[in-house]
């Protein structure tokens, strides 16, 4: 995710889990099964844009430029999940980043290579190594975030401060309700 800023930290008043806001102790009014149905195509057509706009390599090529720094445009997002989820594991790393896990292996070898990751054997398993941000590379993804804030400034200055800690939160609800969907 290469353009999104991180959000607002969470306030006492949203449910540190979801994120939803609760009033007086009641609970938010649901939306119906047939208003989410009827939203759904306009919600997906916007996630699909919003994929479709992060994964174009002329942003990935903006982001490195603004963040000062060279590296392969294939191994960025990579350092910057294993910064985000690490350690981790090269199939799980494959898995979350839609790549075939050989190929990402020869590409954390290359960060390795580079001195921006390192391997460790796993905690839970020492046949198994996980990937780790070296110190270079925690720079590196520090640069690369406060790159991506730069970028997402001129937008975002246009949008309410209440618009934007609302667009963090249901969109962490949403991803949230996506990975792990209550089951009522």
């Amino acid at each position: 995710m290469h353009i999104i800023t991180d959000g607002p930290g969470v306030k006492d008043n949203v449910c540190k889990i979801h994120g939803s806001t609760r009033v007086s102790g009641k609970r938010p009014k649901r939306a119906g099964a047939g208003k989410a149905k009827a939203q759904l195509p306009q919600l997906h057509a916007a996630i699909l844009d919003l994929l479709v706009l992060m994964n174009r390599p002329q942003q990935d090529d903006i982001l490195l430029k603004e963040a000062g720094l060279s590296l392969d445009r294939a191994l960025f997002p990579l350092l910057v999940g294993i910064e985000r989820f690490g350690p981790i594991g090269v199939v799980a790393l494959a898995e979350g980043s839609g790549r075939d896990h050989t190929t990402v292996s020869r590409q954390v070898a290359k960060l390795v290579e580079l001195g921006l990751v390192e391997r460790r054997p796993s905690a839970v398993d020492a046949r198994v190594h996980q990937a780790v941000v070296t110190k270079a590379g925690r720079r590196m993804t520090d640069a690369l975030a406060a790159a991506r804030q730069r970028l997402a400034a001129p937008v975002l200055a246009k949008w309410s401060e209440k618009d934007l800690e609302t667009l963090v939160r249901l969109l962490r609800r949403f991803v949230d309700g996506i990975a792990a969907p209550e089951r009522d």
